[in-house]
């Protein structure tokens, strides 16, 4: 191979590199976008989750509130 012919591989592999690169810069952004936003989303869910729990009354009545047994 002449010497030309080296410089434009190298040339090509290089760009191929910095490309690279450039995508996984890219790529390492949005995941921990993703990473943050599934954290606030995980807060809101837990939030409506006590709030649900919250606004739903227990099946179970508390002790002061059970009637005795018949056979009291």
């Amino acid at each position: 191979m002449q010497h030309e012919e080296w410089e434009q591989r190298l040339e090509a592999l290089e760009s191929k590199l910095a490309f690279q690169e450039h995508t996984i810069d890219q790529l390492n952004l949005t995941v921990s976008q993703h990473e943050l936003e599934m954290s606030r989303m995980r807060e809101q869910v837990r939030l409506l989750v006590d709030k649900v729990k919250a606004a739903t009354p227990s099946p179970i009545a508390s002790q002061s509130e059970e009637t005795p047994p018949p056979h009291y």
